[in-house]
């Protein structure tokens, strides 16, 4: 167990690593979140459709203090965001989940992987109180998404996802961090029907007002 003065230690470094810190939302000093930016990613839920059909719910616009929260979880390595993220999620995942499918991240390629140490869909699922099922991996090397496209996005995403094992049936909802053209989902849908997989729907956390990158 810790003692008395390890826990002050550990308090004291905590409290200098906060007041060090400025929001993801706004840059105010001395907080990780505001509260007025953590008021701003409160559920705003909004319905997507891919080119393939797939229905995907996502639970914010990726736009404003939640567009700045993701890229600075996914580019700045600030993971406590993934608390008040995932509570945003969690709203659209669980009632899917409820219904006896599993959350299937969408893969992160190896490059992100290396840069970040830890994958984004993955991280996200557990912050919003899901397990996640990784079954989904891919099959080679692919262009950064970003700058591309709706038609490249789809090129460039053809093939490159496949399913570890067969889903004899299992329901399934893929989840990612942002849906831009619907490209990453249906691919990721098309490997998970392949395997026996019955996908319910697409679950992502924002998704952008138009196709852009991110």
């Amino acid at each position: 167990m810790y003692a008395e003065h390890d826990l002050r230690a550990v308090g004291a470094e905590l409290a200098a690593f906060l007041l060090a810190a400025d929001c993801a939302g706004c840059d105010l000093r001395g907080t990780l979140l505001c509260g007025s930016c953590r008021a701003a990613l409160a559920p705003a839920p909004r319905e997507r459709r891919t080119p393939g059909g797939l229905t995907v719910l996502a639970a914010l616009p990726f736009e404003g203090v939640a567009a700045r929260c993701i890229r600075r979880m996914k580019g700045g390595g600030d993971t406590m965001l993934v608390r008040p993220l995932g509570a945003a999620l969690s709203t659209m995942l669980h009632p899917v989940l409820a219904d006896g499918a599993r959350a299937v991240p969408a893969p992160t390629t190896r490059g992100a992987f290396r840069r970040r140490g830890y994958r984004v869909p993955e991280l996200l699922i557990r912050g919003a109180g899901a397990a996640p099922l990784r079954v989904l991996g891919e099959t080679g090397r692919r262009s950064d998404q970003r700058g591309l496209g709706a038609g490249e996005r789809v090129e460039n995403m053809r093939g490159r996802v496949r399913a570890r094992r067969s889903g004899h049936g299992a329901r399934a909802v893929i989840v990612d961090d942002v849906i831009t053209t619907g490209a990453t989902f249906d691919e990721c849908a098309r490997a998970l029907s392949e395997a026996g997989y019955e996908v319910v729907c697409g679950i992502a956390l924002a998704a952008t007002p138009r196709h852009g990158g991110v």
